[in-house]
């Protein structure tokens, strides 16, 4: 018997050259190499430490075949030999042994076997059929959710069909990922040399250098960093500082999602800050001067080569961001992500109550974080519990509505400004500001000293001592 003739049970009877089947639209498949997977299988068992990384009995098309096998890694796994013989009386034990085609269909694929060797690109091929017929079913309930959305909307659609294909996007062929001690240690030394020498590229500062001393360097791919604070504390102000500095000084694109405050009003800030020109006269641009317009004109030019985007869509669910975020790194890449705020977002389910709603966009924007490999800043409120407590310091337990939030963070960012909650102050406290970091996975917590500039709006590093001057507030806890 040839080796073509060995196939022509697994065609089934099925002519390539007749015109009606070469129109039927037959799902991706390649028997010839299911039958040499398995055929290398059963006449090596030694074989399946190549392929056991890289198959499961659902990626092989014909019924039979994921039978025998899920026969065969059944035997193996629990080492005892596969052979035709064993195999089949296992399927016969589990009743599916006529289900398998019987005795001489094991055989006959123990027969056709062009080359042991090969097992590994034959077991990539029934891998690639597999997840091609995985897009093919994929994109037909695509295509019925789309004719048929029910009570969902568009963009729930969207970001179902978006999760689908990307899901496959990831099955891939799996690869060998232990580490020796020897190539981790290596890797590791590699990693200090290339800091030392100032050429790492494992963070993203924030420009605050007292800050970027807390996170051991700034801002790390995957991170979700909450900064939280009471409202008009400067949780925006922060959030743009940082976000400037990454996108004009670093070069990297940032994408700012703003659901409180319009476009105009986030790029209003944004020259303010970069021309160092008072906000209300960015509002009021009568009252700027030759000089100021002139660091407006220089601004301009500047920020217009700048790869920050805005969006100010409002009330997004987790799928809308996902959504926008993944179209904003696809067309122009993405180094930073800025949410504000959390507590302005809604669940997919809205009949669900705020708190889970909260810890299911709280979950999916870590998850969305570790997919794109950027850290994310998400904006946060407090709750009114910090003004009842001495000096109004927040700690983790004010974090507003959800529990999620904290347990999800890698990094939580508190802002607070003594003299806005204590007016009574001497004016050397006006500008001073703290940042309190009451988590960080991979540094250390404490206080960290900044200025708040308050005509335009952003913060730089704090220079010289702290305000002492407590005279004026007697008991005053800060």
């Amino acid at each position: 018997m040839n080796a073509r003739s060995n196939f022509s049970a697994f065609d089934a009877g099925f002519d390539p050259e007749d015109t009606a089947v070469a129109h039927l639209r037959v799902p991706p498949h390649s028997v010839e190499s299911e039958g040499s997977v398995i055929g290398a299988l059963l006449l090596d068992n030694g074989a399946w430490d190549r392929i056991s990384d890289l198959l499961t009995d659902t990626d092989f098309y014909r019924a039979e075949n994921r039978l025998i096998f899920h026969a065969i890694a059944s035997l193996v796994n629990a080492s005892r030999g596969a052979d035709v013989v064993t195999v089949f009386e296992h399927l016969q034990r589990h009743g599916k042994a006529a289900d398998a085609g019987g005795l001489a269909y094991i055989n006959e694929l123990a027969q056709y076997l062009p080359s042991p060797a090969n097992i590994r690109r034959y077991a990539e091929i029934v891998r690639e059929k597999s997840i091609l017929r995985q897009l093919v079913t994929a994109s037909d309930e695509i295509a019925t959710a789309a004719f048929n959305p029910g009570d969902k909307t568009a963009a729930e659609v969207l970001d179902g069909a978006q999760q689908a294909i990307f899901g496959l996007s990831d099955q891939g062929a799996p690869r060998d990922d232990w580490q020796s001690s020897d190539d981790g240690v290596v890797e590791v030394l590699d990693g200090i040399q290339t800091r030392a020498d100032g050429e790492d590229v494992d963070f993203t500062p924030t420009g605050l250098k007292d800050l970027d001393d807390k996170l051991n360097g700034g801002m790390r791919p995957g991170q979700v960093l909450v900064i939280a604070g009471r409202p008009s504390m400067g949780k925006t102000a922060l959030a743009l500082s940082i976000g400037e500095h990454v996108g004009i000084d670093q070069g990297k694109p940032v994408g700012v999602l703003s659901m409180e405050m319009p476009k105009t009003e986030v790029q209003n800030r944004r020259v303010s800050m970069r021309s160092h020109i008072p906000f209300h006269k960015i509002l009021r641009p009568e009252r700027m001067n030759n000089f100021e317009w002139g660091q407006l004109t220089a601004a301009v030019e500047i920020m217009r080569q700048t790869p920050v985007y805005v969006s100010d869509q409002t009330a997004l669910t987790i799928n809308q961001v996902r959504s926008k975020a993944r179209a904003l790194k696809r067309r122009h890449g993405l180094g930073l992500l800025v949410i504000d705020y959390i507590g302005l977002m809604e669940g997919t389910d809205r009949r669900a109550n705020r708190a889970t709603q909260l810890g299911e966009v709280s979950r999916g924007i870590k998850a969305l974080a570790k997919e794109l490999g950027v850290p994310v800043l998400l904006l946060a409120q407090l709750n009114r519990e910090v003004e009842k407590r001495p000096g109004m310091r927040p700690i983790l337990a004010d974090l507003r509505e959800c529990g999620d939030i904290e347990q999800d963070a890698d990094v939580i960012l508190f802002v607070h400004r003594p003299f806005h909650v204590k007016p009574e102050l001497g004016p050397e406290w006006k500008p001073y500001a703290e940042l309190v970091i009451g988590k960080n996975r991979s540094g250390t917590c404490g206080v960290v000293d900044a200025m708040y500039v308050g005509e335009t709006m952003h913060f730089v590093d704090w220079q010289g001592e702290k305000p002492t001057s407590l005279a004026r507030t007697k008991g005053a806890d800060l």
